[in-house]
């Protein structure tokens, strides 16, 4: 075979170009049946030989030997060592001016020849965008579309593959073909050809690609992609083909409008069938595509009509048999039941409808689950589901009532991040408004020493700026001595004045309102921790700033007035000359903090 090929690449480089001799064509017949039996070997001998120059004149002239050039560079080029080489040669304009012709061998031949030639090869992907080969073939895929006899079904599934070869992994690429208008045309393929196989999972493949890019969304929402692939799913007994969709669907129901589109083409149906086909399977690919499944589910229900539309006023099937998944034994569907809740929990009204129909209790029942078992991203996801029902205020007594609260403080033990954060914005999402329970949570020692020891929790900001908060709202809420007590004895009263100074005005106001409530109610006990935490010179920067907000001057003033009562303050407000800026802020452009000035002003004159 090796001798046969060493005389076939001689013949060859002495046969005219131009000519479409027997000897010409019997040489490349003999390269053909190398490379068929050892392509690596062949590939390595005719590039020693120096016959890759030759293949362009070859190319130029069309004739019977064009297809088994083409032909041959296409298997040369299944090895990534020859594609640089093929680029070098000049390959890649003659196969591009082939790609004119109407002989559909050719046509085939040429394609898989710059689809390889591309494969993972920045060379050769950019000589084909020179070369301006991607347009054409393109309008090939547009002009065929309708097409279903089996040799344009090849060629189709060849050109699909070289455009995807030409693109992968590559947005520029990728951007390009979005403005030929290549979507539209493929989701068009994937309808009328449903029953080629291997174009429809090249359809999919290119889909999957171009789906990541955020531009392809609009294209992609502008087209029945929705319809098309559900029906396609609803055909599959296949796991891969299944994951295969699944693939494509996952970058696309990021985009609200295609949620909706799936969901009206009855996708949600689709993945509740998969659920329940593998929910008592223990084999790995059920199991994965039980979560594909879920994750899917629950992604769908992010937007808002699509979410609205399932809830069906907490009556749809679907709200109905998601919600059976959180008492269920699977970790998986347990924690998809518990995000689609918190995914339903989105406006007051559906909120309000699931605390009237006992969903709190089935997910308290669900934590208490994982009290012990403690799987963390159930134990998030639950958390993140109360933390939004209670956000309406109806809910919140309610929801007390029920035993929320301490449920969710059988948690505060966990070393999490994540579920120290929800934790937290649970709670302090109940006590807004709520007395008692502000009161019974400010007193509760353990639960106020945890918060203090989250304050510092650095590495998490999250954490820290959320315990600031419920520390913060503990004693807005209950305003009560006993639980600003609790807070000095616990050592907090250092955070809040940190708080004071955080760059969110929100946080900066909810840390003055509480300092204000501690100077009110127990300034003697609180005195030492805002003399150690410099109280004072925060209070006179936060005056002093420009970019104070109205709000934060007006209660730093108020905080000024409080802590007059105290001589060791009372003396560093002095010495810090408060009444030069105080006496500015009368000239104030907010009526409320001008009148505040004169107030402030006229106390420390007469406590001067």
């Amino acid at each position: 075979m090796a001798d046969n090929l060493s005389e076939a690449l001689k013949t060859l480089k002495l046969s005219s170009a131009d000519s479409a001799s027997d000897s010409v064509e019997s040489c490349l017949d003999c390269l053909l049946k190398a490379l068929a039996h050892n392509n690596v070997e062949a590939s390595e001998k005719i590039q020693e030989m120096g016959v890759l120059p030759m293949m362009p004149s070859l190319l130029a002239t069309q004739n019977s030997c064009t297809p088994k050039v083409a032909n041959i560079i296409a298997e040369l080029a299944k090895n990534e060592f020859m594609r640089s080489p093929c680029v070098e040669a000049g390959l890649i304009p003659p196969l591009v001016q082939l790609l004119n012709c109407k002989d559909q061998e050719v046509l085939l031949q040429t394609g898989r020849a710059l689809g390889n030639i591309c494969y993972d090869s920045h060379e050769g992907r950019s000589a084909v965008d020179e070369a301006g080969g991607a347009q054409i073939v393109a309008e090939h895929i547009k002009a065929l579309v309708h097409n279903t006899d089996p040799a344009t079904g090849k060629l189709l599934t060849v050109f699909c593959g070289m455009l995807m070869n030409y693109s992968n992994d590559n947005d520029t690429l990728q951007a390009q073909l979005i403005s030929m208008g290549v979507i539209p045309t493929l989701v068009k393929l994937l309808g009328v050809h449903a029953q080629n196989t291997a174009l429809t999972e090249m359809c999919l493949i290119a889909f999957g690609n171009l789906a990541e890019l955020e531009s392809s969304k609009e294209q992609f929402a502008s087209t029945n992609i929705a319809e098309e692939l559900v029906r396609l799913f609803r055909k599959q007994v296949e796991h891969e083909k299944k994951e295969m969709i699944f693939e494509v669907l996952a970058p696309l129901a990021e985009n609200d409008a295609i949620k909706l589109q799936l969901v009206e083409a009855g996708l949600v149906e689709c993945l509740l069938d998969v659920v329940g086909q593998t929910v008592d399977s223990d084999r790995e690919e059920d199991m994965a595509q039980l979560k594909t499944a879920s994750d899917l589910m629950v992604l769908l229900l992010l937007g808002d009509e699509s979410m609205q539309k399932l809830f069906e006023g907490g009556k749809g099937s679907v709200f109905q048999r998601v919600l059976s998944w959180v008492p269920s034994n699977n970790h998986q569907l347990q924690l998809a039941g518990a995000l689609a809740i918190a995914n339903f929990a989105r406006n007051d009204g559906n909120c309000i409808h699931m605390v009237d129909t006992g969903i709190v209790q089935m997910l308290l029942e669900l934590l208490d689950r994982h009290v012990e078992e403690g799987n963390v991203t159930v134990q998030h996801a639950a958390l993140s589901a109360l933390r939004n029902l209670a956000i309406p205020v109806v809910n919140k007594s309610k929801m007390l009532s029920a035993g929320v609260a301490n449920v969710v403080l059988k948690f505060l033990q966990s070393e999490m991040p994540p579920v120290q954060f929800k934790l937290l914005g649970t709670l302090r999402m109940l006590i807004d408004t709520q007395v008692d329970a502000a009161d019974q949570l400010g007193t509760n020692r353990k639960l106020v020493e945890r918060l203090v020891e989250w304050c510092e929790a650095k590495d998490h900001a999250g954490v820290m700026g959320e315990s600031n908060r419920l520390l913060s709202a503990l004693i807005r809420h209950s305003k009560s001595k006993e639980v600003v007590g609790t807070v000095i004895q616990c050592g907090g009263v250092k955070h809040l004045v940190t708080m004071a100074t955080s760059e969110h005005m929100i946080m900066q106001n909810e840390a003055l309102v509480a300092l204000g409530l501690i100077a009110a109610l127990d300034l003697d006990s609180a005195e030492k921790d805002f003399v150690g935490a410099t109280l004072v010179q925060v209070l006179h920067k936060l005056l002093t700033e420009e970019k104070s907000a109205p709000e934060i001057k007006y209660n730093s003033m108020i905080l000024i007035c409080s802590v007059m009562g105290s001589e060791p303050l009372h003396k560093e407000v002095q010495s810090l000359a408060f009444i030069d800026v105080v006496s500015k802020l009368r000239s104030h452009e907010n009526k409320t903090v001008a009148h505040q000035a004169s107030l402030t002003e006229q106390r420390l004159t007469a406590q001067s």
